[in-house]
């Protein structure tokens, strides 16, 4: 099979050209769903009639759920396909139905939601999607419903209403979280698939306030309702948050198909973000108890802290979150999120590079970090956002569906606060020597910045309503051996996709990882939504991890009665069918 052609035999330039304009084609070359090729169009039922569908059509679909061809890619445009089926349900209801249909068509349901993932838990690359039936959340199942005189305060929310939307609804209650994923745009099923988190501690000696949590969004459900097998036929079953079923469901990776989700809220509160880009990387990730301007030291005085260091570059730009009721002087208030808009919209000079390197040229890479560093630096400048003060989500918000997109891997590293220091001076050496050892050799196998920051864990304690414990398998569920384990340390490095050597450096880094950051101070679990199980040229092909290493990782330390093979074993409970799964999901989740 060529690169350009799926599992159907039809070509991307086919499907481009298809339709009436099918897709649109970005300034990046990416390409996004913009008009379908509906089931019951004129002629669409003969596949391959000219208009018609480029895959079967599936046999006796529900007539009144509207289904159509559309294209799919993912957020690094590593998976895209061309034409997949894609049904939009109007409400629960067309989900157990279509449920039902797909049990006894011999059909797979994937929940679609923004795409926003890198991972092949929706649709995998190269697989056949000739039974496969994507089912778009974001249409119709996306209302929110805030409930600000409850105690807690909750808000219910449809799979596929955003963080922005559910934010803005909180907010207008006056309520909030703590602890928020930087894109908006993200549906909320898709983040409790992957225990979606931000980079938000407190600063020393500051309490969660209640209805808040610095663990994962997932540690927020105090109830959800899903489709699952009742033994005759799938149906809708509602879960509540001391219901010890609900654990495996809580952190999902798309396992089942969450129809409504009540999550609690806390009060609202103003946040500050200062931005530093003048710190040398030595100084910054120097280890554990160093003194001076040090990563470790801004997380003690302020909380949430998040370094973004760009390749070959000397200085990161560090942003610093803190909790303050009143603007400091010298911030700029803002009013809506998306804050830094010279990362969301390139100028041509870093564009140019980055095609440069698309085409051929992966030795630019230390001038597409210099550049890039002088574009962060300019930008904040310019936009007189070195120091922003808001409301929570209007600071934590900042990244947009036109930020650049790139192959991301990584993990995150569970210990406690104290070794905050010397988990990132570790990493950071390591990194630094061996991009240099390339480098050295003439190869640039990474090209994107290293991205640091830290959250807290989901504790129990957080919850405000009865519960039955943590997401079973949340990268950030504590564990009972450890309890001075209370932090959640996520140490990414991105590459433009198709860098040579690139995959090969992430295996490399992942192996370093697993094997670094072990023992009674730390270990390391995998961050769901991001590259993860490296094998020598791709992603998610290492079998050893998959089987092993990773499923271990959720195991180690937790109850036989409450861990990894209970989650799978709870799966397969509630969709015996693998109606909602895939081929990598069936080997990951067996």
């Amino acid at each position: 099979m060529s690169k350009t052609e799926n599992s159907s035999g039809f070509s991307r330039r086919g499907f481009l050209t298809a339709g009436a304009g099918a897709v649109a084609v970005t300034a990046m070359g990416g390409w996004t769903p913009v008009h379908a090729l509906p089931l019951r169009a004129a002629g669409s039922l003969d596949s391959g009639s000219a208009g018609g569908p480029t895959l079967p059509a599936p046999p006796d679909f529900p007539t009144d759920i509207d289904l159509a061809q559309q294209a799919y890619q993912n957020w690094s445009k590593e998976i895209m396909l061309d034409s997949v089926w894609t049904a939009t349900p109007k409400n629960s209801g067309d989900v157990v139905r279509l449920t039902n249909w797909a049990h006894s068509a011999g059909y797979t349901l994937r929940p679609r939601g923004a795409m926003h993932g890198w991972t092949p838990l929706t649709v995998v690359n190269g697989a056949s999607v000739d039974k496969v039936i994507l089912v778009d959340t974001t249409v119709h199942l996306n209302g929110v419903v805030v409930n600000g005189a409850g105690s807690p305060a909750t808000v219910t929310a449809g799979p596929g209403a955003t963080l922005d939307a559910i934010t803005t609804a909180l907010q207008d209650k006056g309520l909030g979280w703590a602890n928020l994923p930087a894109p908006g745009v993200l549906t909320i099923a898709g983040c409790l698939a992957v225990d979606a988190h931000g980079a938000a501690l407190p600063a020393d000696g500051q309490s969660t306030q209640p209805g808040h949590t610095y663990g994962s969004l997932s540690n927020l459900i105090t109830s959800l309702t899903a489709v699952v097998w009742n033994g005759t036929a799938y149906a809708e079953r509602s879960f509540s948050r001391n219901d010890p079923k609900i654990k495996p469901l809580l952190t999902n990776l798309g396992r089942t198909f969450i129809t409504s989700v009540t999550m609690q809220a806390g009060p609202n509160f103003r946040m500050r973000c200062q931005s530093y880009t003048d710190i040398p990387w030595q100084d910054m990730f120097a280890p554990k108890g160093a003194s001076g301007r040090t990563f470790e030291s801004y997380v003690k005085a302020n909380g949430g802290v998040e370094a973004i260091w760009y390749p070959f570059t000397e200085k990161p730009w560090l942003k610093v979150w803190s909790v303050a009721p009143t603007k400091p002087a010298g911030s700029k208030e803002v009013t809506g999120p998306y804050n830094y808009p010279f990362s969301d919209n390139l100028p041509e000079a870093v564009t140019d590079l980055l095609g440069q390197m698309n085409s051929g040229a992966p030795g630019i890479a230390p001038l597409f970090g210099k550049t890039m560093y002088t574009t962060t630096v300019a930008g904040l400048a310019a936009t007189n956002a070195t120091d922003i003060w808001g409301w929570s989500k209007d600071i934590q918000f900042y990244i947009k569906a036109t930020t650049l997109r790139l192959t991301e891997g990584g993990g995150a590293v569970i210990t406690s606060r104290e070794n905050i220091g010397q988990v990132i001076h570790d990493f950071a050496v390591w990194f630094n020597e061996r991009i240099e050892f390339y480098k050295s050799k003439g190869q640039y196998p990474l090209n994107g910045p290293v991205e640091i920051r830290c959250c807290g864990l989901d504790q129990q304690a957080d919850v405000k309503v009865p519960t039955a414990g943590a997401p079973t398998i949340s990268a950030m569920r504590p564990r009972p051996d450890h309890p001075e384990w209370d932090t959640a340390i996520w140490l990414n490095v991105l590459g433009v996709p198709g860098t040579p050597g690139m995959f090969a450096f992430y295996r490399e880094m992942e192996q370093w990882m697993r094997s670094h950051y072990t023992g009674d101070a730390y270990t390391f679990r995998p961050e769901w939504s991001k590259g993860w199980a490296f094998g020598p040229e791709l992603p998610y092909t290492d079998g050893a991890i998959i089987s092993g290493a990773l499923p271990q990782s959720y195991r180690d330390g937790l109850p036989g009665g409450d861990n990894w093979d209970t989650a799978v074993a709870a799966f397969n409970e509630f969709d015996p069918h693998k109606v909602y799964s895939n081929s990598f999901m069936d080997q990951l989740l067996p």
